[in-house]
């Protein structure tokens, strides 16, 4: 029997009825008392094709078997979110947003002792280093800002996102020779981050869905998920994040290969990412040896209940080892 279970409380936020598509369009958020924004794309339901087939190359078994997938409406962020508005988060100094210091209650991580930019770049550069939580808690820091329900893309959705319609290796086909024209990676990246949207967009105006940073998903990462899930039409698909590790990471890297920056390419948090922190227990906050993870946040259409909602962002973190 499979350890792992779709969790009740992550579909619960994964609204099931129908949006008005008056109010679904693109739209920029803004941070009150503050000068950055970010894009987030409506992204129409629907239903795909998830995984890969047998004969693409470069795949992995962990992309099959070939399921389909219904989705909900739901917006994402057009680009990685960058360091300028992360560092508002992280630093509470920084956070000009804060209402008040006795009213902002949000648990900020703790101050990196390394670099966390690793020398990369930071203005208008995707925020990297961080665990899955202190993405979570940065998107409960965006609800308290914005008053709107931020949070993690599910497996699902990031891939329907990224493939904008297409069935092929990549979001703009199958030709690995045009990657250049689309994405940050091994190839031409120089061994850093460059920053977002600075390379072509896919159809659905997404920018770096392959490379640049790689992005977190809500789910665990389970090699084998796919088949729970075969010859099933699956609607709005997650894997509860149950364990601390390993959680399913979407898109590839800058330092990825062309094919582990397919539409399909799973990859999972591996604790080794925390092997130099000299802290015990590790830190529940940062990766200091992943300078490729970062974020890009979705908004559902129809947002959950607040007890939901808290639920959602108040999980107690998993102690590392």
């Amino acid at each position: 029997m499979n350890k792992y279970r779709v969790g009740t409380l992550l579909l619960s936020l994964i609204p099931f009825f129908a949006f008005s598509q008056e109010n679904f369009k693109t739209y920029t958020q803004k941070l009150p008392g503050a000068s950055v924004t970010f894009d987030m794309v409506a992204i129409p339901g629907g239903k795909f094709t998830m995984g890969s087939p047998a004969n693409e190359k470069g795949r992995e078994a962990d992309e099959g078997p070939l399921h389909e997938v219904t989705l909900d409406t739901f917006w994402i962020g057009q680009k990685e979110i960058p360091w300028d508005i992360y560092e508002l988060y992280v630093y509470k100094d920084y956070d000009v947003t804060a209402k008040d210091a006795q009213t902002d209650a949000i648990t900020r991580p703790t101050k990196p002792y390394l670099d966390m930019t690793f020398g990369m770049g930071k203005e208008g550069y995707p925020a990297v280093g961080m665990t899955q939580y202190n993405a979570l808690q940065f998107c409960k820091w965006l609800y308290d800002r914005t008053g709107i329900f931020y949070r993690l893309p599910t497996e699902a959705e990031w891939e329907y996102a990224c493939r904008a319609g297409s069935n092929t290796a990549y979001s703009f086909g199958n030709d690995a020779s045009k990657l250049d024209e689309y994405a940050w990676y091994a190839a031409n990246s120089k061994e850093k981050t460059q920053p977002a949207g600075t390379k072509k967009p896919n159809a659905w105006g997404l920018y770096d869905m392959h490379g640049n940073a790689a992005e977190w998903t809500i789910d665990q990462y389970i090699a084998d998920f796919y088949k729970e899930h075969e010859g099933k039409l699956s609607d709005n698909p997650v894997a509860e994040p149950v364990k601390l590790y390993p959680h399913t990471i979407r898109g590839g890297s800058f330092q990825s290969e062309a094919d582990d920056l397919r539409s399909a390419s799973r990859s999972a948090s591996d604790p080794e990412w925390k092997r130099i922190d000299p802290q015990i227990p590790k830190s529940n906050w940062w990766f200091p040896e992943a300078p490729f993870i970062g974020i890009r946040v979705v908004r559902p259409s129809t947002p959950p209940s607040k007890d939901d909602i808290d639920k959602y962002y108040n999980r107690k973190p998993i102690a590392d080892y």
